[in-house]
């Protein structure tokens, strides 16, 4: 049997693949089974950061498999304690609990506002706050912290205590905290999976204000838009606001499972012994990895990505067969008129691996992809959307 074969008759079928068997790579470039090699936009849905087999993220996670790949976290280990360090004093929390996945780190951020909610404010200060057009992971609660209803007709009764309200109308999450005491506000700053739709940074800092004059806490999802993505270390950082707590993943290890929940000051001691836990959460392979790539995500390496989105969209904005650019930095997305899906498919088979959001596609390259690369890759996409 083929790998296809093989993967249709024993994998789950949640996936409705593209016909590319991936083998092998090197930064932006990655390679088929048949050896064709593609321009990869796309970086495993924002998770390689550095690309494809990045020296050195290799070599920090070959020196710590050699050392000891996994301990429990009823033990110490260096890699964690570290990285927990770094993220706390590049972005002003105080404490990190470390999962394995976005939705992990989600889950944990919902748990972190409810107890301290509840300690606060009592047992029926519960309900969490998100947008319409959000999407938060795909557990039972972080699919009710979504708000698509689209992801929830199959896997009803969800979790209760979630309620989503219109982006950008301050007005709504005042009405909906009437109407059930709140624990917290969940938002995205760039709606992803929604479409790449940032936020209006007036209403992100009207709702912190609101937020901190009413005790309710103010949750950043930034597990696709974190970690360099958009010029900043996180999205957030764009709009002038600090979290109470910030969720994140995907690129934060480069390739390896790895998610982090940042705890602010209201929340930094809200766990004690017992209270949540992760058997891989912080595990030392994948935490040297992402120190690999925290410590590459200087402000060099920022303004490029920022620079490079700059371009992007300079490129993109009133071309042909492109009605509108939207997004921040690499985490671009591109409303064609074409299908989008009718679009990604056609690169591919042009040497060019895209995503779509919604109906848009959607560019997530690798951070550091050359220029050249990129430049080739958005002559590809002004090609196929213009019809040529």
């Amino acid at each position: 049997m083929s790998i296809r074969e093989l993967d249709e008759r024993y994998v789950a079928g949640t996936y409705r693949r593209f016909p590319v068997e991936i083998v092998a790579g090197k930064g932006s470039v990655v390679t088929d089974a048949a050896g064709k090699d593609y321009i990869d936009l796309g970086s495993g849905i924002a998770v390689t950061a550095f690309g494809a087999a990045d020296d050195e993220w290799v070599r920090a996670v070959s020196e710590q498999a050699a050392k000891i790949q996994h301990t429990s976290n009823l033990y110490y280990t260096e890699p964690c304690a570290r990285l927990a360090q770094q993220l706390c004093l590049r972005t002003g929390m105080e404490k990190v609990f470390f999962s394995n996945s976005g939705a992990e780190a989600n889950e944990c951020a919902i748990k972190a506002a409810r107890k301290y909610a509840a300690e606060r404010h009592g047992p029926e200060a519960y309900t969490v706050i998100t947008l319409k057009n959000s999407f938060h992971g795909r557990t039972l609660t972080t699919l009710a912290a979504t708000g698509q209803d689209r992801f929830h007709e199959l896997f009803r009764p969800l979790t209760p205590g979630f309620v989503s309200v219109e982006a950008g109308d301050l007005d709504a999450v005042k009405a909906a905290a009437a109407a059930a005491r709140p624990a917290a506000v969940m938002i995205e700053c760039i709606q992803g999976e929604g479409g790449v739709i940032p936020l209006d940074p007036a209403y992100v800092r009207a709702l912190r204000a609101w937020t901190e004059d009413n005790d309710v806490l103010l949750l950043v999802d930034e597990v696709q838009t974190g970690n360099g993505r958009t010029g900043k270390l996180y999205a957030y950082m764009n709009y002038g606001v600090r979290p109470d707590v910030v969720s994140t993943a995907k690129g934060l290890a480069g390739g390896l499972p790895l998610g982090a929940t940042l705890l602010g000051e209201k929340v930094k001691d809200v766990f004690g012994p017992g209270d949540h836990g992760s058997t891989f959460g912080g595990n030392p392979v994948c935490c040297a990895a992402a120190l690999s790539v925290l410590s590459r995500l200087d402000d060099a390496l920022l303004d490029g990505v920022a620079r490079k989105g700059r371009r992007l969209v300079e490129r993109f904005t009133g071309a042909a067969g492109i009605r509108s650019v939207s997004g921040m930095g690499l985490m671009l997305g591109l409303a064609t008129e074409r299908p989008a899906g009718e679009v990604v498919s056609e690169l591919i088979g042009r040497g060019v691996l895209c995503l779509t959001a919604k109906d848009k596609v959607r560019l997530l390259p690798a951070l550091n992809i050359p220029d050249d690369l990129l430049e080739r890759a958005a002559g590809t996409i002004l090609d196929v959307c213009a019809g040529r």
